[in-house]
């Protein structure tokens, strides 16, 4: 009967562990075993911060245009993406505290909602990639060093065009023909507020009419302003940008409706509150290229290399519900140039 050949002739069974073949072997099994485990390793979720001054329904259309820009970019919150919402509910001396907020939760990104918001995230951080979802006057205000070249972490959108106040001038003068009187309400801290009132002044002296300003720091000043307004015996009203205007506009809307003055103000949410007219940029258009930001961000790009952009959508809305309450009977060409008409 033949023996069973089993092993080398040195008759020890782990020498043939030892050849150089069967290492090989058994390190590319350990190896090849080792790769479904890493594959099911789940990828990182990004995580937004969104710094708010205002509340939800203050800006829910442009919250809602910022989520429509994630979604066709490819990203559905909750699922790919994570955004971490704080609002100040217009308690603007929070912002600092909501801002290290999400510096502690360590988020990617930190989008914001205007120009204060833009400072308290400033201040909160100097590593966390920044995305102005506007500002006023980014390099004025000190938030980068350039549009074209921002430099350190903040980079975002512009909503410089101090011209649109006097585009608004002439937008009231062509529906009140009479105008002799413009007052305009401002808030003389809210930055861009000065460079909007020279071109108001500029546009109120080229239609022959007089400017009365009215410099409104406070919610409990707007009514005092309204009575100051009907004393001079202004002939319409021109709000310009302040989050003191955007946080009490259906005040602002109701006084002026009381005081039958057309009032024209710098975005739709007035308007759709009440308020006779609105010309400006549109806040929601940013809100979507804000996420255009985020993406490259997240992507690997650098704020300080991308380049701040500043509004190229503009909208016009009327409200003729609020202008027949004041007795106003609009041209037909102003009408047919509106982007929407509240009827």
């Amino acid at each position: 009967m033949k023996k069973q050949f089993l092993g080398p002739r040195s008759g020890n069974p782990k020498s043939a562990i030892r050849s150089p073949k069967c290492l090989v072997f058994v390190c590319a099994l350990l190896l090849a075993l080792s790769f479904p485990a890493n594959a099911q390793q789940p990828a990182k979720v990004p995580r937004i911060g969104f710094l708010i001054g205002t509340s939800p329904s203050t800006i829910s259309d442009r919250i809602e245009a910022f989520r429509q820009g994630l979604r066709e970019l490819g990203y559905v919150e909750g699922k790919n993406i994570v955004i971490e919402y704080r609002y100040s509910e217009g308690k603007l001396d929070r912002l600092r505290e909501l801002a290290a907020e999400l510096v502690r939760l360590d988020v990617d990104v930190i989008v914001t909602s205007g120009p204060t918001p833009n400072r308290a995230a400033k201040e909160a951080t100097v590593t966390i990639p920044i995305v102005m979802g506007y500002d006023t006057d980014p390099v004025g205000n000190g938030f980068v060093a350039s549009l074209a070249r921002p430099g350190g972490n903040i980079t975002g959108l512009s909503t410089l065009a101090p011209e649109i106040s006097g585009k608004q001038v002439e937008l009231l003068k062509e529906i009140v023909p009479r105008l002799s009187r413009l007052a305009v309400f401002g808030t003389s801290t809210s930055p861009g507020n000065a460079q909007a009132l020279r071109e108001a002044e500029l546009a109120t002296a080229a239609v022959g009419a007089r400017l009365q300003y009215l410099d409104v720091r406070s919610p409990n000043q707007i009514e005092t302003a309204f009575q100051e307004v009907r004393r001079g015996h202004a002939d319409a009203v021109l709000v310009l940008t302040s989050a003191v205007f955007v946080l009490h506009r259906t005040q602002l809307a109701d006084l002026a409706v009381k005081s039958r003055l057309p009032a024209i103000y710098d975005r739709r949410e007035f308007v759709d509150d009440g308020g006779f007219m609105s010309y400006g940029t549109s806040f929601a258009d940013l809100s979507r290229r804000a996420a255009t930001y985020v993406d490259k961000i997240l992507k690997g790009a650098k704020p300080g290399e991308m380049p701040v952009e500043q509004p190229t959508k503009f909208e016009f809305v009327i409200n003729l519900k609020t202008a027949k309450q004041i007795g106003l009977t609009l041209p037909p060409n102003v009408l047919a140039r509106a982007d929407r008409v509240i009827r």
